[in-house]
């Protein structure tokens, strides 16, 4: 190998001198590919782009104050909308058109990516695709607010959280009971061992909620790019019932109502530990799974123990008599049954007692939207970092998989790796569709 000196001289090269040089080169490509982040003006509007402009697309339009309500309640703007079907795409342009200035429309994400005004991006589509945007969201300078749960399998979790730390991103995941003061209440109560010993937390999710009449395949429809939508995912036939909402219920696109409520309230458990950094350590479950596996094929029902460090069990139920929908704390003195809507404890004074200047107090975000807004600004990592999203949704595809193979599991969060079988272990990754990659 040769190679020329500041003198024009051609000189030869070892394998090894070669090596590092070439690695050295390609240290510095990538820092020249790192963006900086501009610096905001007291009200210098942010611009945002949205990918997935449907149901929760469109729910995240209207969180961020862009339409409903709240329409111009922050400095931000819509600048860019994407979605896969144009039809879609221009019934939420036209939305937006109503109460702010038009925005740019594409239907295909990479595009958007390119104009460099974004300051972040918003991604809400199916949980197959929200590893790859994030990652090269991040890549091409923008910060990212992602739709839970933030991934498909595990190993795409590690290496979000990687890509968001090099690239110096902010990256929050769309579990939004993280800013609801409820659940910060009952997580620092239980913290403080204000229920006593804790013990148990129950954890109740509801059954699916798919269609209800199978259809045969079809061509998709014209204003679909089934290419795109399909993306890393197997390829298979068009059906009207595993597109749009539906992707939740199939385990190429999601992994049901384990990795829809589920990321939700085993996001609390977590919390609620001091396990946002970790997870537990041995998984068992049971599961029943609907007949009609062209309508469904994940869990109808199902019931997990998962164990953590010390012997604290998180119970998870899916229609489970003895299990209350969403989350509940029991301590050796008491427990705590918190939703979306309400707070309760057993006994009630539980709710009343004050925490000292020495206890624990959790991050107060008192809207999970502006929480990221913030942190645009301020380059500090939001409530529901993306290092949290990925271990949360670890929790539900360590779930997922115990209850699929119908046996324990052991789980090292350190190392983040199933101990002890193969069989297990190589579910928590999966290959990509050519071309994507995970890289």
């Amino acid at each position: 190998m040769r190679s020329t000196n500041c003198r024009g001289q051609t000189s030869r090269l070892s394998r090894r001198q070669w090596l590092a040089r070439a690695a050295a080169t390609s240290t510095l490509m990538a820092a020249a590919q790192f963006i900086p982040r501009r610096a905001f003006g007291a009200s210098e509007r942010i611009q945002l782009g949205f990918i997935g402009c449907k149901n929760r697309g469109m729910q995240n339009l209207e969180g961020f104050g862009i339409i409903g309500r709240q329409a111009g309640q922050w400095p931000v703007d819509a600048a860019a909308l994407c979605d896969v079907d144009a039809k879609v795409l221009a019934a939420a342009a036209r939305t937006v058109e109503k109460v702010a200035r038009a925005p740019s429309t594409f239907g295909d994400w990479r595009r958007m990516l390119e104009r460099k005004d974004l300051d972040a991006v918003v991604i809400s589509v199916p949980d197959h695709w929200h590893a790859l945007m994030t990652i090269e969201a991040c890549r091409a300078g923008k910060d990212v607010y992602c739709e839970k749960p933030l991934t498909l399998f595990v190993t795409e979790g590690r290496k979000m959280v990687e890509v968001a730390r090099q690239t110096g991103r902010v990256v929050q995941t769309g579990s939004q009971q993280r800013s609801d003061d409820r659940f910060r209440l009952a997580c620092e109560l239980a913290r403080n061992g204000k229920l006593g010993r804790l013990t148990t937390i129950l954890v109740g999710i509801p059954r699916p909620n798919h269609a209800t009449q199978a259809v045969p395949d079809s061509d998709p429809p014209p204003e679909l790019d089934y290419d795109l939508w399909l993306g890393p995912a197997p390829w298979r036939p068009y059906n009207v019932n595993r597109v749009h909402y539906n992707f939740r219920f199939f385990w190429d696109y999601s992994g049901g109502q384990m990795t829809n409520f589920g990321a939700h309230h085993l996001d609390i458990a977590q919390w609620a530990l001091g396990m946002d950094d970790s997870g537990p350590q041995t998984i068992e479950g049971t599961g029943t799974f609907p007949p009609q596996k062209e309508l469904c094929e994940v869990t109808d029902t199902c019931r997990v123990t998962f164990t953590y460090a010390g012997g604290v069990q998180v119970v998870l139920g899916q229609q489970q008599p003895d299990i209350p929908d969403q989350v509940t704390l029991i301590g050796d003195r008491g427990r705590i049954h918190v939703t979306r809507t309400r707070i309760t404890a057993d006994p009630p004074e539980l709710l009343k007692a004050e925490l000292g200047s020495g206890d624990v107090r959790l991050e107060v975000s008192k809207n999970h939207y502006q929480n990221f807004l913030d942190c645009i600004r301020t380059r500090k990592r939001p409530v529901a970092d993306v290092e949290i999203g990925h271990r949360t949704a670890t929790v539900c595809h360590l779930g997922n998989i115990a209850i699929r193979l119908g046996r324990k599991i052991t789980w090292d969060p350190v190392r983040e790796q199933i101990v002890g079988d193969a069989q297990a272990a190589a579910m928590l990754s999966r290959p990509y569709r050519a071309p994507w990659k995970l890289a």
